[in-house]
């Protein structure tokens, strides 16, 4: 009884198979993609929308310029996660790669972008800029530093400046959480970092 239901069950599977197969849509190839020629001021247009969707961009001369601000909205007590060297003056004592459990209570996280998307104010990070890839998420508020000449106008641009790359995980963040679900009234930090700052620094940052 089993094997004569499964043998009925094999034959209507092949019999669904071949009718697909033998209805299936002549190839066709790609369309060309055509990319616009984006005449933009890129740090003005990336500065517009990140601003439209709550974001926060400061132009910086140097690191000297982010520990001041640091040193502006933190008080004493509040845990400052960040790899970079540099920040070394106002970021907390940790181990290099903490437990992702262990970043709980993260008041502020300082991390590199690799670059920038103009069209939509999103910046792209992999996880060798991460002490853990939940740090972005975690904290409570989030700044990002990236060198101002590493801006692209669309994301047609950006996937093209990607599509070579070797990681094992990258993600493009944009502004801070946000929902508008409820009565269609948006929320800020709603299931991540509550603020997102980034800082345009007009010199190389590695």
């Amino acid at each position: 009884m089993v094997r004569k239901k499964q043998e009925s069950m094999s034959t209507a599977r092949e019999q669904i198979l071949n009718a697909v197969r033998a209805n299936q849509p002549d190839l066709k190839a790609l369309p060309e993609v055509i990319i616009p020629a984006d005449n933009i001021e890129l740090q003005d247009k990336f500065t517009e929308t990140l601003t439209t969707i709550g974001g926060k961009v400061i132009k910086a001369n140097g690191y000297d310029d982010v520990i001041a601000y640091i040193k502006s909205i933190t008080n004493t007590g509040h845990r400052i996660i960040s790899s970079i060297t540099e920040l070394s003056e106002v970021i907390s004592a940790s181990e290099a790669s903490p437990l992702p459990h262990s970043l709980q209570d993260t008041e502020l996280a300082i991390i590199k972008a690799h670059f920038g998307v103009a069209e939509n104010g999103a910046v792209w990070i992999t996880e060798n800029l991460l002490s853990q890839r939940v740090l972005p998420f975690i904290c409570q508020h989030l700044i990002v530093i990236l060198n101002a000449d590493d801006l692209v106008a669309n994301m047609h641009q950006a996937y093209e400046k990607i599509g070579d790359e070797h990681y094992g995980y990258g993600t493009f963040i944009a502004g801070p959480s946000k929902t508008a679900d409820i009565e269609q009234s948006l929320v800020l930090g709603a299931h991540g970092s509550r603020s997102m700052t980034i800082f345009l620094i007009s010199l190389p940052l590695d």
